[in-house]
């Protein structure tokens, strides 16, 4: 049977403490060069293998990060894990994946299994608007961090960080541009109000259409769960209207390609007779055939900022009090809107810059 190598080995070969083997193998200062050298070389030559589990009775840290996701079949959360896992490596920290399929009873499960296995800290994507198990997180004093979704209880927001994509600026520019395009009759399907997400984009949306004195028909907004199937019943729905939709608003890209197929099945021409928009642009939107005109946000910047802000309360280099990053949405015009047909019909107020006048109408009429 083949021994575990230990520090102690090492240091014997090297002819040096184990304390010095320590600091060498831990990247400490006060070594010198040739002899942390030498000590990494032996290390690999021999494979050592670190007890994580015995420097965590030391350090009181495992280098562990719970991340809780609410599916893996949504890609946005694949594009938001790689920067969530990529940063945590070359922190040295490593991840422990969970999804909660939009349960808090699976969501506490979650919870209660990464604190048995000692995690440091958890990033929460699966955050519900009044979720009570954050909740009691943040008033215990766990670290944690929210991206994407958050929590408005005070409590929450007063002591947890939280990095997201100003969506309801995102929601805003999304049906902006179809009513710029012409479009009055304008269906949104959002996410499940339960999330910040779905709530917040569907009220940029509306104050998009309160802005250009559109009438905000309540048959006009479906609500959805953020999936594929509710795109699709969502665009069946609206298509068999007496008055249908000229334009959707998918809070989604999910939820926007099941409302694609909705519409190709039921044999209407995106974008010459429907418009359609989706938010996130994850992978599958620019693929040639789809090409759908969706509101970017940047999400492995989201992750890497996310897991960044979390190590540093977990080492205690954070301020007590919470702060929210808020990341710009980019509106992305491809062809499933129709702007390369006809360009928009309606022109902003002023000679300023298109992206100057979103910003400012939505700052100075929305909020």
């Amino acid at each position: 049977m083949k021994m575990k190598i230990t520090i102690k080995d090492i240091a014997r070969i090297a002819k040096v403490s184990h304390t010095t083997v320590s600091r060498a193998l831990n990247n400490k200062s006060r070594i010198h060069p040739q002899t942390k050298e030498k000590i990494l070389s032996i290390a690999r030559e021999l494979n050592y293998q670190p007890n994580f589990f015995a420097r965590s009775l030391v350090t009181k840290r495992t280098k562990i990060l719970g991340l809780v996701i609410t599916t893996i079949a949504n890609p946005f959360y694949t594009e938001l894990a790689q920067g969530i896992e990529t940063t945590a490596r070359s922190l040295g920290y490593n991840i422990i994946l969970c999804s909660t399929d939009y349960e808090l009873s699976n969501e506490k499960q979650n919870i209660d299994m990464l604190r048995s296995k000692g995690v440091d800290g958890i990033i929460f994507t699966s955050a519900h608007i009044g979720d009570p198990n954050i909740i009691e997180l943040a008033e215990e004093g766990f670290p944690m961090i929210l991206v994407n979704r958050r929590t408005y209880h005070p409590t929450v927001r007063e002591k947890v960080d939280y990095v997201g994509v100003d969506n309801i600026f995102g929601g805003f520019l999304a049906v902006e541009h179809l009513i710029r395009l012409g479009h009055e009759r304008i269906g949104i399907i959002g996410g499940s109000s339960e999330s910040s997400v779905g709530f917040e984009r569907l009220e940029g949306g509306k104050k998009a259409l309160e802005t250009y004195g559109l009438e905000a028909r309540e048959d006009y907004f479906l609500e959805g769960d953020f999936l594929k199937e509710s795109g699709y019943q969502g665009g069946k729905r609206f298509l068999r209207m007496d008055k249908p939709p000229t334009a959707i608003f998918a809070t989604n890209d999910y939820m926007a390609l099941g409302t694609y197929q909705a519409i190709v099945e039921e044999g209407v021409r995106i974008p010459e007779e429907i418009a359609l928009v989706g938010f996130n642009d994850i992978e599958f939107t620019s693929m040639r055939g789809i090409d759908l005109t969706t509101v970017g946000q940047k999400k492995y910047e989201m992750g890497a900022l996310a897991v960044k802000k979390l190590v540093e309360r977990i080492k205690g280099e954070g301020t007590e009090s919470s702060k929210e990053v808020i990341l710009e949405p980019e509106l992305i015009i491809r062809r499933t809107c129709g702007f390369h047909l006809k360009g928009y019909q309606i022109e902003p107020k002023g000679d300023r810059p298109t992206s100057i006048v979103h910003r400012l109408r939505y700052e100075e009429g929305i909020l």
